[in-house]
């Protein structure tokens, strides 16, 4: 028995000793340069809004899912909300497609008496729940940062968690046209008034590569003719001064051709999409190069000897 201890004691001490050399042979060693790991950017997309202008969105989402490129993270204002939350919850494009043909004033909204609007978005609940599967932003396939806004403070309200639907009505409640919608204890309206596209909601998402969309109105370089058309340019007065916020921190920036729409060319969704699918066929060489993979270094670990 006790030369059975011996042996192991001499093993063991065998044992250390290698250990000992071997741990002096890689200190001597030569530091090696870090290795670069290649990883594809995280791209988001953020959607602005436009009212039926909006449905150019889908035209370019259209266009990007066909030619691969990837959406890790979606942002939405306004009716940009609705489309973004749409492709997030897994609607297919033809589906959207057949939807924005059919969508009519009539689908979401109702004229009343108020001092607060003219009309009421209650009808945008039932016909979201009907076209979205999803109730929560949890079960989207895609995250997704909605964009409202609170009239009574000015402050910016992103939702990104728990029920879908009332956030998105409230980010669709153009001023001075709907009424403002009261959800958790704010009085809210279209996102748009604190910024055309949310590029900060879309970074919040862990997002390194921004491409956004913005819709182009008719500029404020004509008289209005009637209240809504007063309401639209107030509208694209404010937002232009605000540009230069948000697309300072964006990659790329899709412009579709919308000038020649009216706020509710709903009638147009052919051509509306159509406008949305040649802006993004432009920007396809620009967004495939954001694709290019970037390296991160990481330390290169020894050889064994």
């Amino acid at each position: 028995m006790a030369a059975l201890t011996k042996d192991k004691v001499k093993r063991a001490l065998r044992g250390a000793l290698k250990s000992i050399r071997d741990f002096a042979y890689v200190c001597q060693l030569p530091a090696r340069p870090p290795v670069p790991l290649v990883k594809r950017p995280r791209v988001g997309v953020a959607l602005g809004g436009g009212f039926a202008r909006g449905l150019a969105h889908v035209g370019v989402l259209k266009v990007l899912a066909e030619n691969h490129i990837p959406i890790d993270a979606l942002a939405g204002t306004s009716v940009g909300s609705i489309v973004a939350a749409a492709f997030a919850s897994g609607v297919t494009l033809d589906q959207m497609l057949e939807e924005a043909r059919r969508v009519r004033f009539g689908s979401f909204a109702r004229w009343t008496v108020s001092r607060l609007g003219l009309a009421t978005n209650e009808r945008m609940e039932q016909m979201l729940r009907r076209v979205i599967p999803c109730s929560r932003f949890e079960e989207l396939k895609v995250p997704l940062a909605v964009v409202a806004a609170d009239i009574s403070t000015g402050e910016a309200v992103t939702f990104s968690h728990g029920d879908l639907i009332p956030p998105l009505r409230a980010s669709c409640s153009f001023p001075g046209l709907f009424l403002p919608v009261e959800y958790q204890g704010r009085l809210l309206v279209d996102g748009a008034i604190v910024g055309s596209v949310p590029v900060a909601a879309l970074q919040a998402l862990g997002i390194d590569t921004v491409v956004a969309v913005h819709l182009r109105t008719n500029g404020p370089h004509h008289e209005p003719a009637n209240i809504f058309q007063v309401i639209g340019q107030a509208f694209q007065i404010a937002q232009g001064l605000n540009d230069a916020t948000w697309r300072k921190s964006c990659n790329v920036v899709l412009e579709p051709e919308t000038n020649e729409f009216q706020w509710d060319d709903f009638l147009r969704a052919d051509d509306l999409i159509a406008a949305g699918e040649r802006a993004a066929r432009q920007a396809l060489p620009a967004l495939r190069r954001l694709l290019e993979p970037r390296a991160s270094l990481a330390v290169q670990p020894a050889p064994a000897r």
